[in-house]
């Protein structure tokens, strides 16, 4: 069963020895100035690609993950929608996880659509997994569990999210005093157990913000088999011990976190260091250096 997406997560998890998911943001503003193909507007799109493969290329083997925000491609329109696929083919040929930031999430045959857009190995956008909205109620989700299990794919929930205006939906008290992403983790609970793997993961997982880290442990303790994909470290304020407390001990290797993914995209792409570099060789040896950083950092933490 290691077609399994939990499996395959676990297993990457070990052999990279990191949990670290590098976000492709491509902000337009804050791309240096090296990846400048011309002054033409109609060369943004070779700017963005030379971008991200560069930073691809120079991540491979230290990470297990990588999460485009699809955004950032379909602002570009058709030709950044064709770079969104290739950089996934990419990924993949490099045995990195793609982790689709897409939140989808609507009903019939609509999720089915986007279901059929970016999970499994045939789809235009070839992802690992999808992050899916599920505000729309469970129906919303279910083509997406039943295209995740055909396709061997994995899907996180968004269910506390890591921005500050999360609150005002996800933790508003329901007359079961329960909070409203409490009862949404309930209502997911035995979804989750269904699709556990053989390695004790599921391939349903949920996305729990680091900005609120006593609520990603509560939603821990609660979901178990769930792989955690976590934002909000490093620029949104959380720090490493916030992000590593809904992670679980790995019982084959006493040193690493797993059951998870930390997010890491602005502090890595743009911090201050890239942009002292003369060329992209140079700005490389930058990314790379900070990836090892940020993955010594996270993986010192001990839960």
């Amino acid at each position: 069963m290691i077609n399994h997406f939990g499996n395959r997560l676990v297993t990457k998890i070990r052999s990279s020895k990191s949990f670290l998911c590098l976000g492709i943001d491509p902000h337009l503003d804050s791309i240096p100035k090296i990846f400048d193909v011309n002054t033409k507007t109609s060369n943004t799109v070779g700017k963005v690609e030379k971008f991200c493969f560069s930073l691809l290329d120079a991540a491979v083997g230290l990470i297990p993950a990588i999460k485009p925000q699809i955004a950032l491609f379909e602002q570009l329109g058709p030709d950044g929608m064709k770079l969104l696929s290739s950089l996934c083919k990419h990924a993949q040929s490099k045995k990195i996880l793609v982790i689709m930031d897409a939140k989808r999430g609507d009903i019939g045959s609509t999720s089915q659509s986007y279901a059929n857009a970016y999970l499994g190995k045939d789809a235009p956008f070839p992802s690992d997994a999808l992050t899916i909205n599920p505000w729309l109620g469970i129906d919303s989700l279910e083509p997406f569990f039943k295209k995740a299990s055909e396709t061997s794919s994995g899907l996180f929930v968004l269910v506390h999210t890591s921005n500050k205006g999360s609150k005002d939906i996800q933790e508003m008290s329901l007359s079961t005093g329960i909070k409203c992403y409490e009862h949404l983790a309930n209502i997911l609970k035995p979804i989750i157990e269904k699709n556990k793997g053989t390695l004790g993961l599921s391939s349903i997982g949920v996305v729990s913000g680091a900005t609120f880290r006593e609520e990603a442990v509560a939603l821990r303790k609660l979901l178990p088999n769930a792989p955690f994909l976590i934002p909000g470290y490093g620029t949104q304020g959380a720090s490493a011990k916030d992000a590593c407390a809904p992670l679980v001990q790995d019982i084959k290797h006493s040193n690493l976190l797993n059951f998870g993914l930390i997010n890491a995209s602005r502090s890595i792409l743009f911090s201050q260091d890239t942009y002292l570099a003369n060329n992209i060789e140079e700005w490389q040896k930058i990314i790379l250096s900070k990836i090892n950083s940020i993955n010594n950092e996270l993986t010192s933490i001990n839960n």
